[in-house]
């Protein structure tokens, strides 16, 4: 069975093993998506404190979404340059001190902006972050479904605690008991930090061959490809994780009558759903991409369909099913990255997947403000989402049939 660490253990106990940094990439995964979904449980608070209509509120979120989407190319085009674990430092320490601005903010105006600075800071960790993953492992499948299961957590985590801190101590505790844990961690990273594992990846290409070796004409087709399903599983990931706690606060009725419910409602989803992506990394190694991916987008397509009709006690297990089978799809655009496309330039081919699907799904938010505000419920939306998947499913299909 093939090494866990593709790149040699160092034989400097001063610098940090593979391992390691592996170990710090997960945290940092979990870091991000842990920021980036407090916003949608505290935005519950928020519109209660500030007086506002859950639409207006959510529009609140835009700059953070927008930002997180343009950011995305510049910190791909600095992740193929120099070794990105400065970068990585950077983004604790950048994201924490943008939270702690969001929570300290008394106006819209200053709670938009510290939202924007958070979201450039969260940028950062998908183009560098998931490009050294793919490196610093020969078993791709399994060490991006082990990174994404911590990417989850974070998405679990945020929700039940932003919802236990907002109730308890306020909307603005939600902000700042993370952030000031994010800024620290930053903080002493880059004090600490060691030489890292990776080379520069002009260096590493030379010991590199399989993705290299792979046509150009293939190696573009498939980024088209990932590019385009980005672009629509962008609007279903985020569409559906920004919307899921408002979804349980309508529809859940006397079964979720406060906002700590609400998130602890969110946090069991997530926390189920984060680990579908184990078993997904292992088919991924053995099968390839195509195959893995029509079959789980097919049944994606399928339960957003059935939950945008759902209500009641049957709200929950959809919303687990939904959310599991479209977690357990995260990993396979990086697979496909990792195996078709060059080292040379995957950081930017990363941050160009996270461009497309993150300046879509930027718009996500805003329309759904919209819709919301004209009397649209979850109901449409949903199905919306079915059919972005649907378009998903045929660009699965696209791909190439054997790895």
């Amino acid at each position: 069975m093939p090494s866990e660490t593709a790149i040699p253990l160092s034989r400097d106990r001063a610098r940090p093993t593979a391992a390691g940094q592996l170990a710090v990439l997960h945290a940092a995964h979990f870091a991000c998506h842990y920021k980036l979904l407090i916003f949608p449980t505290a935005v519950i608070a928020l519109e209660r404190a500030w007086g506002l209509d859950y639409g207006a509120a959510l529009a609140l979120g835009t700059p953070l979404y927008v930002a997180f989407a343009l950011a995305t190319l510049p910190a791909g085009w600095l992740g193929d340059r120099v070794n990105g674990d400065r970068l990585i430092g950077l983004q604790f320490l950048g994201t924490g001190l943008a939270a702690l601005a969001a929570g300290l903010a008394q106006t819209q105006v200053q709670f938009m902006a510290a939202l924007a600075a958070l979201g450039v800071f969260a940028a950062i960790y998908h183009p560098v972050g998931l490009a050294m993953v793919t490196r610093l492992s020969e078993r791709r499948g399994h060490a991006l479904a082990v990174n994404g299961v911590f990417g989850n957590l974070g998405l679990a985590a945020a929700t039940v605690a932003t919802g236990l801190l907002a109730e308890i101590y306020g909307w603005r505790s939600a902000f700042l008991v993370p952030g000031a844990m994010a800024a620290l961690w930053g903080g002493l990273h880059l004090l600490l930090r060691r030489a890292p594992v990776l080379p520069p990846p002009a260096e590493e290409a030379q010991a590199e061959p399989a993705a290299a070796s792979v046509p150009r004409k293939t190696q573009l087709r498939v980024l088209g490809m990932v590019l385009m399903a980005a672009l629509f599983s962008g609007i279903v990931f985020n569409g559906v994780t920004v919307s899921l706690p408002k979804l349980f606060d309508e529809r859940l009725g006397a079964i979720a009558p406060g906002l700590a419910l609400v998130g602890g409602y969110g946090a069991l989803v997530f926390a189920v759903a984060a680990f579908a992506q184990l078993p997904v990394g292992a088919l991924l190694d053995r099968l390839g991409g195509r195959p893995v991916m029509l079959g789980l987008y097919a049944l994606v397509v399928t339960a957003l369909l059935l939950l945008s009709q759902a209500d009641g006690l049957l709200v929950l297990p959809l919303a687990i099913a939904t959310v599991t089978l479209m977690f357990a799809g995260i990993p396979i655009t990086g697979w496909l990255m990792g195996r078709y496309v060059a080292v040379t330039w995957r950081s930017r081919a990363f941050a160009l997947e996270y461009l497309f699907a993150l300046g879509v799904s930027a718009s996500v938010v805003p329309t759904m403000a919209a819709l919301h505000l004209a009397g649209r419920g979850f109901d449409l939306q949903y199905l919306l989402f079915a059919a972005s998947a649907a378009v998903v499913l045929c660009a699965a299909a696209l791909l190439p049939r054997r790895s």
